[in-house]
């Protein structure tokens, strides 16, 4: 058994932690364990890498774990505690803050109330839109007081434009498994051709300041409407995919409120945000950043598929095809030529 493999098994024994708790519930993410003890959450990376991280070494893992405490408390001060050690003694016993040798890092976090998460409201059918507005007043704040990032409208172009070829070449790899509907494809034309025709759009929302250092993650299960309300597990490991428009962060939270059956979250936050801001952005950019996020969330959830160890995969598919549905939805208010039907950019 790994070094690694020990210390998850370890730290899902009650005994492994510093302070009492009566039992651990454990979670698996793509790139993390989380352990849930009475009164606690720690983070545990795994020692991975792909092309956008690399998290194999000590060093990378502890590197990253101070990052996301140093981000995450912009949007929850009070919730990410600090980095703690996970030691091994010469007996082998593995402890949070024990003694002997660092073997690993955890993010320690107070533990949040389950039934006050956005998602859990939603899907509950509890969900007043005025529990919101706490939560989009803190954001707002969190916006406004963000630095501008000095990209060119020509960058901001540049880089949609390859995220958008990326999606795509994605789904042509993965076209002949079956796992999209023949119109996906369609969604990411249509993108191309909105980056064409509204291009001058796009690329003014850069030139005027609005690209902040932004969450990067805004969905409903990093959002917990306590009293203040907090935003957890922003994109703590690449700076550059938390450079966003914020209406694009706002649409994206839209999307997967919408996947959850609730359309009414994303309308209202918006028209909160343009009274709150005077950011009277247009209307076609929200289905542009909808249909643009449910390609890549789609892309996401089949990268799953290609994993070493392949597990839940049919889960993996039904949620592919559930963005692809809200990508061709947001995308189909504009038709697209027969010669557009690819980013050959």
């Amino acid at each position: 058994m790994t070094v690694i493999a020990d210390n998850v098994t370890s730290l899902s024994q009650p005994d492994s932690f510093d302070e009492p708790t009566a039992s651990v519930e454990v979670i698996e993410t793509h790139i993390s364990w989380v352990f849930l003890t009475d009164r606690y959450a720690y983070k545990l990376k795994k020692p991975i890498r792909y092309d956008y991280l690399d998290f194999t070494t000590l060093a990378a893992r502890e590197r990253n774990a101070r990052d996301e405490v140093r981000l995450n408390r912009r949007l929850a001060p009070d919730v990410y505690l600090g980095v703690v050690p996970l030691n091994t003694a010469p007996s082998g016993k593995v402890c949070v803050r024990g003694s002997g040798d660092i073997t690993d890092w955890l993010v320690k976090m107070r533990r949040l109330p389950g039934d006050r998460m956005l998602d859990v409201l939603i899907r509950n059918g509890r969900l007043q839109l005025a529990d919101l507005d706490g939560f989009a007043d803190r954001l707002f704040h969190f916006y406004s007081h963000e630095h501008s990032i000095p990209w060119s409208g020509a960058e901001y172009l540049q880089r949609l434009r390859q995220d958008v070829a990326r999606n795509e070449n994605f789904f042509c790899r993965r076209a002949p498994e079956g796992d999209l509907p023949p119109d996906a494809f369609d969604a990411c034309a249509w993108q191309c051709e909105y980056l064409d025709s509204a291009g001058e759009l796009l690329g003014q929302r850069a030139e005027a300041g609005r690209l902040i250092e932004a969450h990067g993650d805004l969905r409903p299960e990093h959002i917990c409407l306590e009293t203040p309300p907090v935003v957890i597990d922003c994109l703590e490991f690449d700076r550059q995919l938390r450079i966003l428009d914020p209406v694009h962060e706002i649409a994206y939270l839209a999307l997967e409120c919408e996947r959850l059956g609730n359309d009414r979250v994303g309308n209202h936050l918006l028209d909160r945000y343009r009274k709150s801001t005077g950011d009277e952005f247009d209307a076609s950019l929200v289905d542009f950043y909808k249909s643009y996020r449910g390609c890549l969330r789609a892309r996401l959830a089949l990268a799953h598929l290609e994993d070493g160890v392949i597990n839940h995969a049919e889960k993996w598919r039904r949620q592919a095809r559930d963005y692809s549905a809200l990508a061709i939805r947001h995308g189909a208010n504009r038709a697209v030529g027969p010669n557009q039907s690819r980013c050959d950019r």
